[in-house]
């Protein structure tokens, strides 16, 4: 803002100032009217960047435009959400459960952007209201109440346990494709609601609490690189999968084997759970001249246990939710 006070001919375009934040329209137009932004602590968060990868994000009104309903389905506490990609996207339903702000294109590869189904939302005054209606309560009741197929009570949460489940049914993602890339996803009545309650129960379970599951045990295999001295820093990274091998190589030293086969099978949007984390922990050159000359001081090597450790949890998750889609193929609907 004060560059901007201080520039002699204001009208030269905005675009001549230093790339060190996003300048977008509304940002432009803040710098203009002489709108200042204040640095605030509270507004670092962390949020879901992409599928089992998070991310310190400066949560502002200013430079985050597209907020959306974010702020009224995450307040004080977690809040279990599933996040879906499915209209307008020209990829398969794509389906993953959240507990924290998490970014539009969390599910995107190519079009289409992530909608969301939140447990809770919370008015202006940070009150939480179920986000399940009595209405659709009741709709489950009469239904099963009155096909007497049922013991238990249906509740909210078991509804919204269920509704994770179906969204995860292979035959319900096939029978229903064309439908799901045109219009938001609807919810049959399956003959054993406990069952696709408990599964999805299961799958929330293991996909919010990734980070702490017990990892599967990968074999880390250190080979003699000629190239780069013993410092993990001067390793070339390499982040590449070799899926009918089971093999994962993470840079020039260092590989991990005894990758089921079933670890790939569980994708996101065409993409296996394990690949989204290898692509966002890549080394890449900014193209943005400012930006890769003073904030380009990311390093793989310094991440590097915590990768995998990840691909072990996330190895775990990947063969375990696959587990239960397979069972989910020979249950009655």
């Amino acid at each position: 803002m004060k560059k901007w006070a201080a520039m002699k001919k204001r009208d030269k375009r905005i675009e001549d100032l230093d790339a060190s934040i996003k300048w977008s329209r509304a940002v432009k137009n803040d710098l203009k009217n002489k709108v200042e932004y204040k640095f605030e602590r509270k507004n670092i968060i962390v949020a879901t960047y992409r599928p089992f990868v998070k991310s310190y994000l400066y949560y502002d009104g200013h430079l985050n435009e597209m907020q959306y309903q974010l702020g009224s389905i995450f307040s004080v506490e977690p809040n279990p959400t599933i996040a879906f990609l499915s209209v307008d996207s020209s990829n398969p339903l794509a389906v993953l459960a959240v507990n924290q702000y998490f970014d539009y294109c969390l599910l995107k590869k190519g079009n289409g952007g992530t909608q969301s189904l939140p447990r809770w939302r919370y008015d202006d005054e940070g009150r939480r209201i179920d986000n399940i209606s009595d209405w659709a309560l009741q709709q489950f009741r009469l239904h099963y109440d009155a096909a007497k197929k049922e013991k238990r009570q249906i509740s909210k949460d078991a509804i919204f346990h269920y509704v994770y489940g179906v969204l995860h049914d292979p035959v319900y993602r096939t029978r229903y494709a064309q439908n799901l890339r045109r219009e938001f996803p609807r919810i049959p009545y399956y003959a054993n609601f406990w069952r696709w309650a408990e599964w999805g129960e299961k799958l929330l379970a293991l996909h919010i609490d990734y980070e702490v599951v017990k990892p599967w045990k990968l074999k880390r295999v250190e080979v003699a690189d000629g190239k780069s001295t013993k410092e993990d820093h001067s390793l070339r990274p390499v982040l590449k999968a070799d899926r009918d091998n089971g093999i994962i190589a993470l840079d020039s030293k260092t590989k991990l084997t005894g990758i089921p086969n079933e670890a790939w099978d569980y994708q996101l949007a065409n993409r296996p759970a394990l690949e989204w984390i290898l692509d966002q922990y890549r080394e890449w050159t900014p193209k943005d001249l400012t930006i890769r000359d003073r904030f380009n001081t990311y390093r793989f090597s310094d991440h590097k246990e915590k990768v995998i450790d990840l691909l072990m949890r996330v190895t775990r998750v990947s063969v375990e939710t696959m587990e239960i889609v397979e069972a989910m193929k020979s249950e009655k609907r």
